[in-house]
């Protein structure tokens, strides 16, 4: 019995990268460009001072003795040893003036929202319906408290990354 020849997979088109490419980017920028405002803001009195302008490890910056007690205990009862990471990166960077911790929050935030859109249009195929949803997310009011409040980066360094890590 003759075999039947297997079907090839149909290439992608090269402008079908770039779109997609395009539309992570547009996501991006937008979330950018709404949440740039909070670069003006400072730091607030909840939480921030345990977690960033009181906290000595942080204050350090980067050490090995910062890592090893940002993975060691639970502090602030929480254990998010990427926030505190992630925190310490900033302190290293750009001291206690806030703009720039803020900055890192934004752009957290707008990498999330790209990623997210690679991940359902992988999932999906279907590109439209998947920066739709990346879009909500990156735009959606519930996530202002994340992006603007330096010390609420435990959600952005948190579960959104480490998901889009694990796919």
């Amino acid at each position: 019995m003759p075999q039947l020849a297997e079907p090839s997979p149909t290439p992608t088109p090269s402008w079908l990268g770039r779109w997609h490419l395009a539309i992570a980017g547009v996501i991006a920028l937008a979330t950018v460009v709404v949440f740039v405002p909070v670069l003006r803001h400072g730091f607030v009195n909840y939480d921030d001072p345990e977690y960033v302008t009181e906290n000595v490890h942080v204050r350090a910056g980067l050490s090995w003795a910062g890592v090893t007690w940002a993975f060691a205990a639970p502090h602030a009862a929480n254990w998010h040893p990427l926030t505190w990471l992630s925190h310490m990166l900033d302190a290293q960077l750009f001291g206690l003036a806030p703009a720039g911790h803020h900055a890192t929050s934004v752009l957290l935030h707008a990498t999330s929202a790209a990623l997210l859109f690679a991940v359902l249009e992988g999932m999906t195929g279907s590109p439209w319906r998947s920066a739709f949803v990346a879009a909500v997310f990156a735009l959606h009011p519930l996530r202002v408290e994340s992006v603007a409040w330096v010390s609420e980066r435990k959600d952005s360094t948190g579960p959104r990354e480490r998901g889009c890590l694990a796919l």
